[in-house]
């Protein structure tokens, strides 16, 4: 017979307040999901009984059913029929620097892949002329990728680099990051122009993300230059907000 698997959270220093006046299944949810964030708690991990892990913590079982419940709404954990409660992925957090979304990942220890779906030549509309600050009508390259993590959708990345800047090989673009590519063809990446929204997922979007039609999405526009001030990139692209956030630092103007 298999053995039966051991509940990983058996490892974990879990412990709550009760003094405190953060109620007691919100400390425990946290402490969970900064666990899955460090890794103590590793994509493919089963959760143990919510009645043992009660017992443990002397907390009641709704307790501890509402903190697994508000991580799996936050996507990073998922119930699954049959199987129990299972850890997805942490959340990439990503700062809000000049970083592509390929080396976050990796830096997450997401396990990034890419696939291509769109890698050609085109006119430069009046939008994407504007922003790589070329002639309307003139020859851009654009790319179009799927970017996933442990096999999920995370982002759809749309990319308007000028003509000629550099070769983009669909296998060398599925294999690493645009970054990587245009730092080793010895382009300097020197700084950005960002804005971030929210929006709908269009019908095509759902599809591709794995989202209901009309769910909300993350969105970035970036113009990046390089050392000499040209601008080498501009990128439109949308996120998975259950999977994907941006992290600012605020400091205070004196």
């Amino acid at each position: 017979m298999p053995k039966p698997e051991v509940d990983p959270t058996v490892s974990l220093d879990l412990t709550v307040d009760r003094s405190s006046p953060v109620p007691l299944y919100f400390q425990l949810s946290q402490q969970l999901e900064a666990a899955i964030e460090h890794g103590a708690l590793t994509p493919g991990s089963l959760l143990g009984n919510e009645i043992e892990l009660a017992a443990r913590l002397g907390l009641s079982r709704p307790t501890v059913r509402q903190a697994i419940q508000s991580l799996v709404d936050k996507g990073l954990l998922v119930r699954r029929r049959g199987v129990g409660t299972q850890v997805v992925h942490s959340q990439v957090k990503r700062p809000l620097e000049l970083s592509s979304l390929y080396d976050d990942l990796e830096a997450a220890g997401q396990r990034p892949a890419t696939q291509v779906l769109v890698n050609t030549v085109v006119q430069a509309s009046a939008e994407i002329a504007a922003a790589l600050g070329v002639p309307e009508g003139s020859e851009v390259h654009r790319v179009e990728r799927l970017r996933l993590a442990h096999g999920e959708p995370m982002a759809y990345l749309t990319n308007h680099l000028p003509g000629g800047l550099l070769d983009l090989d669909t296998a060398q673009l599925e294999a690493t990051g645009l970054y990587r590519l245009m730092r080793a063809a010895g382009i300097t990446l020197h700084s950005a122009r960002q804005s971030i929204g929210a929006r709908a997922a269009t019908a095509a979007e759902a599809e591709r993300l794995t989202e209901p039609e009309g769910a909300p999405l993350l969105t970035m526009q970036r113009t990046t230059f390089d050392d000499t001030g040209r601008a080498v990139e501009y990128g439109d692209h949308i996120y998975r907000p259950s999977r994907y956030s941006f992290e600012f630092q605020l400091l205070v103007r004196p």
